[in-house]
């Protein structure tokens, strides 16, 4: 336990002291939200303006908080998957320098040695996310604050439990690697791909038929959907409250991925946290035996 609490440290110490991948891991969210709030918040704004029917007065602040909650849920649904990315690239840094030798020489299990870099990666990810989040509640607060403190810990939940999917998926995708230009290579495809196959770029509702119903397969597309729910909960019930008619705020919801239809069935929030849960216990049982395999 304390060669494993050692690593883990190590681990910790050695991202945080690299400045150039700590910022970046920092940077980019915080880069993707000014990008996001300057070019897609007009065009999220006209979406929602286009959708209320005539004779309903919806003030400023609540389309404004509407387009905050869209924005900031599809920032951290990408963001907790990159970061842990970049977090655990460090594994495989230690192949290309050598340092992995150092360290399997010392009388510690590759159990242990694996679980290191999973808690680190998970540790260094959460702590990152944290900081994107405090980040981008005070951009909502300034568009439009509805959230309620329940809000709030949702949210926070739904970054820890996408931290840890991100740095299962991470551990096992990042396993194999070995050299500089698989790093830059992996690196660039999940910072590239991801936000699209999850609907964090685009809702997966305004996909065709036919790759909804594939993209409805992956966990990452109810990740994004937690995220919506939970950012957007202020907003609808504030909506609510002004009566505006409960098949516009559906409609709105599921143009927005709120609602996920699974071959015709509507996918409920307990049952999304529940494909999350048995995504990262198959991963991570799969990183381990892995490791096990290891020579």
């Amino acid at each position: 336990m304390r060669e494993l609490i050692n690593l883990t440290k190590r681990n910790v110490k050695v991202y945080f002291s690299d400045k150039g991948m700590f910022f970046t891991s920092l940077i980019t969210p915080i880069i993707l939200l000014v990008l996001y709030a300057t070019f897609l918040a007009g065009i999220y704004r006209d979406n929602f303006i286009s959708i209320i029917p005539e004779g309903f007065k919806i003030s400023d602040k609540l389309i404004n908080s509407l387009v905050g909650g869209q924005l900031v849920s599809s920032l951290l649904s990408v963001s907790c998957i990159t970061v842990a990315f970049t977090s655990n690239l460090l594994m495989v840094q230690d192949k290309v320098n050598n340092s992995i030798k150092d360290i399997n020489v010392t009388p510690t299990s590759k159990f242990a040695i694996g679980l290191s870099y999973f808690a680190s990666t998970f540790i260094s990810t959460i702590l990152v996310n944290v900081i994107v989040a405090i980040i981008c509640f005070v951009y909502i607060y300034f568009q439009g604050w509805y959230m309620n403190i329940n809000d709030v810990i949702l949210i926070l939940f739904d970054i820890l439990i996408l931290s840890l999917f991100g740095t299962a998926l991470s551990s096992v995708v990042n396993y194999n690697l070995s050299s500089q230009g698989q790093i830059t290579a992996v690196g660039t495809m999940v910072s590239a791909g991801y936000g699209f196959i999850c609907g964090a770029y685009m809702p997966i509702s305004s996909f065709n038929q036919t790759l909804q119903k594939i993209l409805s397969f992956l966990p990452s597309t109810y990740a994004t959907s937690l995220f919506r729910n939970h950012s957007l909960n202020g907003p609808f019930r504030e909506m609510n409250r002004l009566n505006i008619p409960i098949n516009i705020i559906n409609e709105i919801k599921k143009g927005l991925d709120c609602k996920i239809i699974f071959f015709d069935n509507n996918v409920t929030i307990r049952i999304m946290y529940t494909i999350l849960i048995l995504s990262i216990i198959i991963l991570t049982v799969l990183f381990f035996l892995m490791n096990k395999r290891r020579k």
